[in-house]
């Protein structure tokens, strides 16, 4: 117990201290958050993974909390998602290198003994795309941090019932780095996590996640994981959705996720980001107690209830116009003719 807490408490300090030390040089070198107005260097990817991996490389050097029982190869898998996902933030790699490369990733980590051939694939599949989905929450201040912190300590808990001490303080050290970098994502946030970060927080949390469930049957622990995971599934499914009736491609950035719709209502950042993380807060206590025994499983049935409302509650709002590239061109060459016109006249 009281290791468990040391290595939060260094996790939360390291990432902080880190997040705040690499800015500067992060920033020289010009890896930014393009999607913003104003330049946010992408240090926070870099200070979660290295305090995670730092924290939980001493635990398990220490015998504190060793990883063991092929969990090992986890926090390694993770580290490659991560380089993959810097490769995306540098270079604007095509939208399948990134998923292929999560998939690799995931079946080196699914334990197959426990789920079978088919959960495992099934396992894999849902590995990717929460991954993918929780890099989708980066869009906005605070957001993805505010949601990985309450899903992380979620899992952690999930797994400290079932006496996974490896994988409990793996999650509670990555909960707790998320929440050192949180302190410089508040908005207007002075880092972000970039798709690197973002990618290795999913692949880590989505993969614990499997490790915990495995073995306790598919429809079961497909609940338990929708409740642990809810917001990020909700957001991924409007986002899916709300391209498909548009006839967006799925591919292509649209301001169309939770928070973009919730900023359309009028929230503030900072509300946007307390909402949507007491939301991932309420599905987390759901999915912990379902995964317990300390509530039936129609509680689960509600969440995906709520998940679904909100969904079709929000699809149909309207978004923020992005013109596609030929339309700006041809808006702006007429805005040009016109303003010739009228000075010729």
């Amino acid at each position: 117990m009281l290791s468990g807490i040391v290595a939060t408490a260094a996790a939360l300090l390291l990432s902080a201290l880190l997040t705040a030390l690499l800015r500067a040089p992060v920033k020289r070198l010009g890896v930014l958050d393009r999607r913003r107005r104003r330049a946010v260097p992408l240090s926070g990817g870099a200070a979660v993974v290295l305090a995670t991996g730092l924290v939980a490389a001493a635990g398990d050097a220490a015998g504190v909390a060793p990883l063991g029982g092929g969990v090992g190869r986890l926090p390694a898998a993770a580290g490659g998602v991560y380089v993959l996902g810097l490769a995306v933030d540098l270079w604007r790699l095509r939208w399948w290198v990134p998923v292929a490369g999560t998939a690799v990733a995931a079946v080196l980590v699914v334990p197959y003994g426990e789920t079978g051939v088919v959960g495992g694939l099934l396992a894999t599949a849902w590995i990717v795309a929460v991954t993918a989905a929780f890099r989708g929450l980066d869009h906005a201040d605070g957001l993805a941090g505010a949601v990985g912190v309450v899903t992380a300590f979620g899992v952690a808990a999930c797994a400290a019932f079932e006496l996974m001490d490896g994988i409990a303080l793996l999650l509670s050290v990555l909960a707790a780095a998320l929440a050192g970098f949180l302190l410089h994502n508040w908005h207007p946030a002075r880092a972000s996590l970039g798709a690197g970060g973002a990618l290795f927080a999913g692949f880590v949390i989505a993969s614990a996640a499997v490790f915990v469930r495995a073995g306790q049957g598919i429809a079961a622990g497909a609940g338990v994981l929708f409740a642990l995971t809810a917001v990020v599934c909700a957001d991924a499914v409007l986002v899916v959705l709300a391209r498909r009736l548009a006839r967006w491609p799925l591919t292509r950035g649209r301001p169309d996720h939770l928070g973009h719709r919730l900023r359309r209502l009028g929230l503030a950042p900072r509300a946007v980001t307390v909402l949507l993380g007491a939301g991932a807060l309420g599905g987390v206590l759901v999915g912990v107690c379902a995964h317990t025994g300390r509530v039936s499983w129609g509680a689960v049935g509600w969440v995906a209830a709520v998940a679904a409302v909100v969904v079709l509650a929000l699809v149909r709002l309207p978004v923020t116009p992005v013109f596609r590239p030929r339309q700006r061109t041809a808006t702006t060459s007429s805005q040009v003719t016109g303003q010739l016109r009228v000075r010729n006249g």
